[in-house]
């Protein structure tokens, strides 16, 4: 029986953005024989950490033709992540490594999280709880505290930028809450059937949801001029990445009410040190959490199997969710 091939040197440049110490890594022991497990890596370390791999995992760390040409041992290139803008693919296709990514592996905890924050929304979770906590309810004379009015999903218009596995999944989801989907024409492509052009969607939609890649196309896809096509009581959600809409425009249209709310999972920088439009704090029709829509512990269990599966199907001869 042949032994089954695997890696001798391995590096998992950042670790910490995936693994709170609840993911099992057997998988990746099983297809390289040395790993090196940093948290993350400073720019200014990426070269001496991954300068004699032959196997290299990264989920956001950049490497740069610079480095690459200086990896002499380097074979594969895993992303630990759909996008592949923290690798400069043309370099690594040019230098002939291998590069690969893993799609789909969120799209639970993607779409259960994006539907909590519709939800949040549309019921004045947040209100309510607000309003039992500073004893509004308790100081109330009908059994029921009426001042925050919710509303319902079935009837209300979705619409979708971007309809691959994710925004199929939350279509899904949608429909079974009784709501109509309308999809949007994909920013830059050919026109397809059922597609609605961009700024005939916005008027229409009573959700806008984007589930689209950040490219030259797609970047601030979402500015003032589409944002005051939108219905004044609309609600805007962004859980794909953070350049698709201008932050400033949204932070400002939230302010003069040109649109109802946003719900918003991504920014443009992250973690945001230096400050984002988005984190002001006059800005209460806005409902903002630290990019964790991907972040189920099943999923990030996925995201270790699939570059695994990568690893294996690389080692085997064989072509499996390569990006070069």
């Amino acid at each position: 029986m042949n032994a089954i091939p695997f890696f001798k040197k391995a590096v998992f440049l950042d670790r910490a953005t995936v693994d709170g110490g609840d993911l099992d890594f057997q998988a990746l022991h099983a297809v390289a024989s040395d790993w090196r497990y940093f948290d993350r890596t400073l720019p200014s370390e990426t070269l001496e950490r991954v300068g004699d791999a032959e196997l290299v995992v990264s989920n956001k760390v950049l490497l740069e033709r610079s480095t690459l040409e200086q990896c002499r041992n380097l074979r594969l290139i895993c992303i630990a992540a759909t996008g592949t803008n923290n690798v400069d693919l043309e370099a690594a296709r040019a230098l002939g490594i291998p590069v690969t990514h893993v799609a789909g592996y969120s799209t639970p905890s993607v779409v259960q999280h994006l539907f909590a924050l519709l939800l949040t929304w549309f019921c004045r979770l947040d209100e309510s709880r607000a309003a039992v906590r500073d004893g509004a309810w308790q100081r109330a004379e009908p059994f029921c505290l009426l001042d925050y009015p919710t509303q319902e999903l079935p009837g209300k218009r979705l619409g979708i930028v971007g309809y691959g596995t994710l925004g199929q999944a939350v279509g899904r989801v949608a429909e079974a809450f009784g709501m109509e989907l309308l999809l949007a024409q994909r920013p830059g492509g050919a026109a397809q059937p059922g597609r609605i052009a961009l700024h005939e969607l916005l008027p229409q939609v009573d959700v806008l949801s984007l589930h689209c890649p950040l490219t030259a196309e797609t970047h601030h896809l979402i500015g003032a001029a589409e944002l005051a096509l939108m219905r004044r009581d609309a609600l805007l959600m962004n859980t794909a990445r953070g350049g698709i809409v201008d932050e400033q425009a949204l932070a400002d249209a939230l302010r003069r009410g040109v649109i109802g709310g946003a719900a918003v999972d991504v920014l443009s920088n992250e973690p945001p040190r230096e400050g984002n439009p988005l984190l002001a704090p006059d800005l209460p029709n806005l409902l903002l959490t630290p990019h964790v829509a991907w972040a189920g512990q099943p999923s990030r269990q996925r995201l270790l199997e699939e570059i695994a599966a990568n690893v294996r199907a690389f080692l085997a001869g064989e072509v499996r969710n390569r990006v070069v």
